[in-house]
């Protein structure tokens, strides 16, 4: 989120009735503000920061205008960090994509795929193919089980490492 509209979000805030905002996005920003009284850090108001960028001031060291370290001294309380949701690990053993490349599941558009969920599989059994530098690479199973899932779609990008099966 940029400076502007955290200066905008400021600005409503201090012209609304509103005693606290939250603010959380899926890329881990978290911005928190409030009006209460009780405790009166010296972090500065949105007009003095108005003026400082109108006067084309810079931002960046000046020490009536906040940076991480003057309103991290003056907070009046604790700060809370909100981890994101993991998902759950589920049980067996996880064939990850050992190349980047594009995920096929059969050798060629008009045959079967190599393996579905609910196949079984014995360690060396060719579970799809990753295309790397028009290079087609088989991928084994390491594995002996049942296909449990199958964690990307056909012609997917995948990264390296990234899980591609379940196996139980």
């Amino acid at each position: 989120m940029d400076f502007n509209k955290i200066k905008d979000l400021m600005q409503s805030l201090d012209s609304s009735n509103l005693m606290d905002f939250e603010l959380k996005l899926s890329d881990g920003f978290y911005l928190r503000m409030n009006k209460h009284s009780n405790a009166t850090p010296s972090v500065p108001s949105v007009a003095s920061i108005n003026n400082n960028i109108n006067n084309n001031a810079s931002i960046s060291q000046t020490d009536d205008v906040p940076n991480i370290n003057n309103i991290a001294q003056n907070l009046s309380e604790p700060i809370t960090i909100i981890p994101e949701a993991k998902d759950e690990i589920k049980e067996g053993n996880i064939v990850a994509s050992p190349i980047v490349g594009t995920f096929y599941a059969s050798s060629s558009p008009t045959k079967p795929a190599f393996v579905k969920v609910g196949d079984k599989v014995n360690a060396g059994d060719v579970l799809c193919i990753i295309e790397a530098m028009k290079v087609m690479n088989e991928i084994t199973s390491q594995y002996s089980g049942e296909i449990a899932e199958i964690l990307v779609n056909n012609e997917d990008m995948v990264e390296y490492n990234q899980p591609l099966f379940r196996i139980v």
